[in-house]
């Protein structure tokens, strides 16, 4: 290969990015409007816009991206992870256009990403499993009707997801209907498929998965383990590899399985295969992820193997670069930095970044997406940055992650940080008396109040406005952002009295106010409903997850924002007058 689409964005378009030029190949890059100016836009050797601005019509539109490789001369397509990384139609689409695919296979990622499939395979390898659904089920009633078998608490998983989208637990037999149905709407908004099934749910599991490389000569390879049991709406916050507190006989049956399950899946690239870790000490298959991992970088810390390289190097045929499972180098722990008001129940923060003052020093890698001047768009996933420290020992590593968590500086848009820093004073994660921290962590044992943060700027209107132009007698089309003809509009003109001197106006008491800036997916009442303080009014979405809007008081509810129009945060959506 010699050009290299990558059909991604944030940081993880930067990491391939890099790793094209180490392996000595060009990169193209490609953006929604609100990317126009983003670091990955800028940091590979080219790239071209998707003319859109909602991943349907950008990083998940597969004629797009096939049409930019083709302009761009590109002749691979690496997908990074989420957006098209896990559809094997997306796979079979590059190789049918004469492309060399960064990944798996189609059928080894149809036969993983499938993760009914997957369960089966593991069964086939014997792997250990908890009781699940062989197929995915038609509608709620066959939820219900496996939790009345089994018990609850029950866990519904999008079967061609990841991410933690698409996932809900039920703990009561009455929200068994809606979390189905919430399962559904996730996993069409992220994967563009809402298919789901069942499993038993462990509850207060630790998250351990194997690393695994793979090449297309049948040799498959287990770099370690990682912890990923730090997590807030299944989706992880914190990882560590190796993962910690392990019996040597947990690690080999890990390795173990991780091995065997590929293997008989024809795998090759990387991958990952993720299990749950009862408290008693059972082990769980719980699916493969048929991509590259967010967190990659604590593996690559950990082996010396860097894990994209070795992606392009297996597509390019060669043999890995490894032959077994290497002993770890040190300790290494990734903390992932998210657009998100800890104190708010991590909402989703996007808005202008108009600080960020990253640290450095021994041991600190940082990935990121964004600078001072990027912004974060409500649009896409919350991540902004990958913040991974290594040391010689877990100890070592965490000291100077406190060092550098303290260094970290953020403004502009809320931010994970004060999270991150509590945490690693936390006896749980130390693990001074026993590491203590479960999947459910955040959501149950974590007591630290956490101040919410000061409400981020505006998101600026991302939009385009495109028009067409003559350069060099050539026909060219333009696309500028909107808020730039605006302000060339405006430059000059003197505010107005009234503007300048105008008041922050009174937050209506009655208002029920956006949460977030974010799509308004739906409303759970009527107009004019009678309501009761806590109910759940509204369903909201945004950066690909759903939240729930309950009401502040109770009162007669009046409607004012339309379902599927986009709201910024503090909008008023409704309001809550007397029951009168």
């Amino acid at each position: 290969m010699k050009k290299v689409l990558i059909a991604n964005r944030g940081e993880i378009a930067v990491r391939i990015a890099r790793a094209c030029a180490d392996y000595g190949v060009q990169s193209v890059a490609v953006y929604a409007n609100a990317d126009l100016d983003a670091l990955h836009a800028r940091m590979a050797d080219e790239a071209y816009g998707l003319d859109g601005d909602r991943p349907a019509d950008t990083y998940l539109n597969i004629e797009k991206l096939l049409a930019i490789a083709k302009r761009s001369g590109a002749d691979a397509v690496h997908p990074g992870y989420g957006f098209l990384s896990e559809s094997a139609a997306f796979a079979q689409a590059v190789i049918d256009a004469g492309l060399v695919w960064i990944g798996p296979s189609p059928t080894a990622i149809a036969r993983l990403g499938d993760k009914v499939e997957a369960r089966k395979i593991a069964l086939k390898v014997g792997a250990p499993l908890v009781a699940g659904t062989s197929d995915p089920v038609k509608d709620a009633g066959e939820v219900l009707a496996f939790a009345e078998q089994h018990g609850l608490p029950i866990i519904i998983k999008a079967a061609f997801g990841g991410g933690g989208r698409g996932m809900k637990i039920a703990w009561r037999m009455d929200e068994v209907a809606e979390l189905f149905d919430s399962a559904v709407r996730e996993a069409v908004t992220a994967f563009g498929r809402g298919e789901c099934f069942v499993e038993q749910f462990l509850d207060k599991p630790r998250h351990i998965e194997a690393q695994v490389i793979a090449d297309q000569h049948g040799n498959v390879v287990v770099l370690g383990t990682r912890d990923c049991s730090l997590q807030r709406r299944n989706q992880k916050l914190v990882e560590e590899a190796p993962a910690p507190f392990l019996s040597d006989e947990q690690r080999t049956r890990i390795h173990e399985s991780a091995r065997a399950i590929c293997a008989e899946a024809g795998y090759a690239s990387a991958g990952t295969v993720e299990f749950l870790l009862s408290g008693s000490g059972a082990i769980s298959f719980l699916e493969v992820n048929t991509r590259l991992q967010v967190e990659h970088p604590v593996t690559e810390q950990t082996t010396g193997v860097d894990l994209v390289v070795e992606q392009l190097r297996v597509a390019d045929g060669h043999t890995l670069s490894v032959t077994e499972t290497p002993a770890p180098l040190g300790h290494s722990i990734e903390f992932r930095i998210n657009a998100e008001d800890v104190g708010r129940g991590f909402l989703p923060t996007p808005g202008p970044v108009t600080r960020f003052d990253a640290p450095s020093g021994p041991g600190v890698r940082l990935d990121t997406g964004v600078q001072a001047g990027s912004v974060v768009p409500g649009t896409f996933d919350s991540l902004m940055a990958k913040l991974i420290v290594t040391g010689a020992t877990r100890e070592q590593a965490m000291a100077r992650a406190r060092r550098a968590l303290k260094e970290f500086r953020i403004d502009g848009v809320a931010s994970v940080l004060p999270f991150h820093r509590a945490v690693m004073g936390h006896a749980d994660f130390i693990g001074t008396d026993g590491f203590k921290v479960h999947t459910r962590w955040i959501e149950t044992d974590f007591a630290n109040p956490l101040a919410a943060a000061a409400r981020a700027e505006p998101q600026p209107d991302a939009t385009l406005v495109r028009t067409a132009m003559e350069i060099d007698g050539r026909r060219v089309s333009l696309g500028l952002p909107a808020e730039l003809l605006r302000g060339l509009q405006s430059a000059g003109a003197a505010p107005s009295a009234a503007a300048a001197g105008a008041a922050t106006p009174d937050v209506d008491p009655a208002a029920v106010v956006s949460p977030i800036a974010g799509n308004l997916h739906a409303w759970k009442v009527e107009d004019g409903a009678q309501v009761k303080e806590g109910d759940v009014i509204a369903v909201m979405e945004a950066m690909k997850m759903e939240m729930q809007v309950a009401a502040h008081r109770s009162g007669r509810i009046r409607i004012q924002a339309q379902a599927g129009s986009y709201q910024a945060v503090g909008a008023s959506l409704a309001t809550i007058g007397d029951a009168a």
